[in-house]
Order: C-alpha cells, then sequence, then structure tokens
C-alpha cells in the first residue's frame, strides 16, 4: 500500500505523531487524537480528513457518452456537466464487478472509486473498447482529495476563503478561492451522504496547504477510525465489505445507483427481470447490538434460523455506554425494523439506514428501563 498525497507532506515532522492505517487501498491516518472526539467532530461540529484513498480515473474521446452509458448501470447520456451520479460496473449476469462515482466535466468523465478498486475497474472498462474512440487513464497522481463534513462544513469553509453556491448531492464547482493556499483550481463537490459533507479536489502538491487552511478556519482532523464508524452509522455500503461480486443491485438497496430508463447496459437484462418480477430475498440493512462488538461474517439468527450475516461493524460511544452498529444481509421476511435477532450469541435488532441520533436515544432508554 502506498502514502497518500496527504501523508506524504506529513513525513518527517516532529510534531506529529500520526497512526498509519490502510483503508480502502491506501495508507492514510488512522487516528489524530481520540477517534471518538473525532467522530463527535463529524456529527456535531466540522471535521477534515483525507480522502487519498479515492482514485481519479478520466474518460475522454468522442465516444465517451455512448460507450460509457453503456458500461454503468445509471444514466449518464442524460447526466448534465457539473453533476454526478452513483453506478455499479456488472458482469453479464448482473453481480457487481465495482461501484463508482461518474462526474460529467463537459469534455471527459472523471470516474472516483477507492484505490482498492481502481486497477480492477480499469482493466475491466479497456477490456470493452474496440472500436470506441474511448481514451482513459488514471490520474489519481494528479489529482487527490480532502473531506469537509459536519453541520458547521460549509461554514468552516466560508472561513477559509472558499466561497461557493447552494450545491446539489454530487454536484460541483470550481469557485474563486481567497484563502491563504490561494489554491484556484481545487474543485468542490457536494457529497451525496445524508449529511452535510464536501470533497475537495486538488493537485497533490497543494494538498497540505488546503489542509492547514481549513484547520485554522476551524476543522478538527478526522482519522480513517472515526470515518469508518461515521460510514457504518450513515449505512453508507463499501465494495469488498458490504457488496461482493455475489450480490445482485437490488439486494445492497442502493436503488441510486441504477436506472430503469436509460436502455440497454451490462447486466441490465437480470437488473430488469428482478424489478419485473419483484423483490428480492435478501435486503442490506442495519443492526444495533446490545452486547459485545460483532465482526464481518457473523450470522444473524431468528429463532434457530440463520437469516443473515454482518459485512461490517463499529462500536459507537453513547451517553448510555458503547453501542455497536453493524451493517449486513437479512432475508426480507424477517428484515422488518425494528425485529430482535441473535447476532453471536447477543440480543440485536434491525434498525433502518442511516442510524439516527434518535434511534441510539430510544434504545439506551430502553436498556435503561
Amino acid at each position: 500500500m502506498t502514502l497518500t498525497a496527504l501523508q506524504l507532506t506529513f513525513q518527517g515532522d516532529p510534531k506529529l505523531k500520526i497512526r498509519l492505517e490502510e483503508y480502502r487501498g491506501a495508507t492514510t491516518a488512522a487516528r489524530f487524537r481520540d477517534p471518538r472526539s473525532e467522530l463527535a467532530a463529524l456529527r456535531t461540529s466540522c471535521g477534515v480528513y483525507d480522502l487519498g484513498f479515492r482514485a481519479k480515473l478520466s474518460i475522454s474521446g468522442r465516444d465517451r457518452v455512448r460507450w460509457l452509458n453503456g458500461m454503468v448501470s445509471n444514466n449518464i447520456r442524460d447526466l448534465a456537466a457539473g453533476h454526478g451520479v452513483y453506478a455499479f460496473l456488472l458482469n453479464p449476469q448482473g453481480r457487481i464487478l465495482g461501484d463508482l462515482y461518474v462526474y460529467n466535466q463537459g469534455e471527459s468523465f472523471l470516474i472516483d472509486t477507492d484505490q482498492s478498486q481502481a486497477e480492477n475497474i480499469l482493466a475491466i472498462l479497456k477490456r470493452y473498447i474496440i472500436m470506441d474512440k474511448v481514451e482513459i487513464a488514471n490520474v489519481s497522481e494528479r489529482l487527490t482529495a480532502i473531506g469537509v463534513g459536519g453541520p458547521r462544513s460549509r461554514e468552516v469553509l466560508q472561513a477559509a476563503g472558499i466561497e461557493i453556491p447552494e450545491l446539489a448531492a454530487l454536484q460541483f464547482v470550481t469557485p474563486q478561492c481567497k484563502c491563504e493556499c490561494e489554491c484556484v483550481e481545487c474543485t468542490i463537490v457536494r457529497s451525496d451522504a445524508a449529511r452535510e459533507a464536501y470533497e475537495i479536489w486538488i493537485a497533490p502538491d497543494s494538498v497540505k496547504k488546503v489542509w492547514d487552511a481549513l484547520l485554522s478556519a476551524g476543522a478538527s482532523p478526522v482519522g480513517c477510525e472515526a470515518l469508518e464508524s461515521e460510514r457504518i452509522a450513515l449505512g453508507i455500503p463499501v465494495y469488498g465489505l458490504d457488496i461482493r461480486e455475489r450480490d445482485l443491485p437490488q439486494e445492497t438497496g442502493q436503488m441510486r445507483a441504477l436506472s430503469f430508463t436509460k436502455g440497454c447496459y451490462i447486466g441490465q437484462e437480470i437488473v430488469e427481470r428482478i424489478r419485473s418480477r419483484g423483490n428480492v430475498h435478501r435486503q442490506f440493512t442495519g443492526f444495533l447490538l446490545e452486547g459485545a462488538a460483532a465482526s464481518p461474517g457473523t450470522k444473524v439468527v431468528a429463532g434457530e434460523k440463520e437469516v443473515g450475516e454482518i459485512t461490517s461493524a463499529a462500536v459507537l460511544e453513547t451517553q448510555g455506554g458503547a453501542r455497536t452498529i453493524a451493517l449486513g444481509y437479512i432475508r426480507r421476511e424477517a428484515g422488518e425494523a425494528g425485529r430482535e435477532v441473535m447476532i453471536g450469541g447477543e440480543k440485536a435488532s434491525v434498525v433502518e439506514l442511516p442510524l439516527s441520533d434518535a434511534t441510539l436515544m430510544a434504545k439506551e432508554n430502553a436498556v435503561a428501563q
């Protein structure tokens, strides 16, 4: 695993004692201080975090719109410039080979995916270029990203001199920055997560200046441990953990990745067959455990019958103590929110995603009674 562009700038600084960790295909900061306070910054204030574990692929050429529209599960043909969509890359049997975001930059598309997926996605896409006028390049060495998230994230951007208009989810702009780092070439993207968050795309040689400007503006540094806990609480699946090649698109619950009006694409026949015949047999959902932490692969049991499995989990510190939140799959007939199940011998309940503070408080009150 290689260090992210931001972590490379931290090397040799005696004041920084950062614990590093491999995360989604790259090596980045696991924590800067206490992960609990870092998670609190994301939930109640503003956190800034390294997104160097995300890869960037550029797609250009005369046939790029038609070709890419036939490759992925969402509508590229009607994607307006300055906007993005989330999509799956499927095999002909409708199984998921990867997930990605596609952004329309006008004369080209930018694909954003995990570093752990980049090489495989690049190989699959290149395999399907036959007579098409399409060029694909991995531009991750020229473009990295920083994330800013939390209810004060827009306020912090403004304090750093980055003025942006109101943006829809996955809309992006290139602002005129007035901050000390003079980062006039940055691009700001509004996240589609269930909380206010933005991505700042920037050249690697400017990433440290932007990072420092955001810290000076009031953001708190956040490592991937807190970022992972928040991801699970928000119910955001990660390919390779929560989404696997054996999974079908509708099983993951990520309907935002699918278009049923765009026409043909690889795997479309299976996706349409599932839609026309009814629901799949299992669904992606969340679980709240009363006891010890669950681990990926742990079975979910209802009565004496196995009805699902855990794919990822995190422990959150709440007012009522440590609680385990898990993501995974459960058979549809057993997946009603509030259903009591057993996970690894511990009592648990099925919860709707994203997990709200109100849900956590309700469970804490129930335990206290």
